[in-house]
């Protein structure tokens, strides 16, 4: 069955999980990576989600990024359950709708910084044309104009780290998921990264940051705590609720 994707301005939710699961076997015994998440999101949400390694953290932001596939229970993205997606579609949509920053970067080294950007135009079949365009913008939007063809090798900690976001902001994305995007840098190119972040949110795109930084997941709109693959605490505008409540 192929599923229907609906338009996002017809839905007062962006995202819903209802009762998601995923398990993963460490030898002979069960880990419960997301053990029965219940969470909705909003377009234009700004969420950090942090708590203590092993807690599902990572696992909830590649499902979320349709990298990994629940056991059970529902993930509606803008209305469509993504389990009745092919690998195909969901492909597809990551490359379309969802945006990617990562602590390593992830760049491709042979590609000059302007390349690295291309790549998801490349990919997605856009003329050359406004392929350049489109480029030209994002890296002029993120100051590195001048480094445009230089290899990844040749840039800083910072300078590799907004490629990574030009990369995932190219294709204009509704939602964009950030797996510790300071975490490998130093104090002021963590600001300036952190800065880019907010102010794309600004602009709209629904931003939702993993990371062990408290200080960096304070910023945040809403805070969401996971321990053991739970949702424990769901803070919003300093009013913290237990998940049953906050997405009853």
């Amino acid at each position: 069955m192929r599923a229907q994707l609906s338009p996002l301005r017809k839905q007062q939710t962006m995202i819903k999980l209802s009762q998601l699961c995923r398990t993963f076997m460490l030898g002979d015994q069960a880990v419960h990576a997301l053990n029965n998440i219940n969470l909705n999101i909003s377009p234009g949400d700004y969420i950090s989600v942090m708590g203590p390694s092993g807690s599902g953290k990572s696992t909830l932001l590649n499902v979320l990024g349709l990298l990994d596939v629940p056991d059970s229970g529902h993930y509606l993205l803008q209305g469509t359950d993504t389990t009745l997606l092919s690998e195909t579609e969901r492909a597809r949509y990551r490359r379309e709708h969802i945006g990617f920053v990562f602590q390593s970067y992830h760049l491709v080294p042979r590609l000059t910084a302007r390349e690295n950007i291309e790549l998801p135009l490349v990919l997605a079949g856009i003329a050359p044309h406004d392929r350049q365009k489109k480029v030209a913008a994002i890296l002029a939007q993120l100051g590195l104009t001048e480094r445009a063809g230089h290899l990844p090798n040749q840039l800083s900690g910072g300078q590799r780290q907004r490629v990574a976001i030009g990369r995932a902001i190219v294709m204009q994305p509704r939602l964009l998921l950030a797996d510790e995007p300071t975490g490998n840098l130093d104090t002021q190119s963590g600001l300036d990264v952190v800065a880019i972040l907010e102010q794309l949110n600004q602009q709209g795109i629904t931003l939702l940051v993993v990371t062990h930084d408290n200080a960096l997941g304070q910023r945040a709109r809403r805070r969401i705590r996971m321990v053991d693959g739970r949702i424990v605490a769901d803070e919003l505008a300093g009013i913290i609720a237990s998940e049953a409540d906050s997405h009853a």
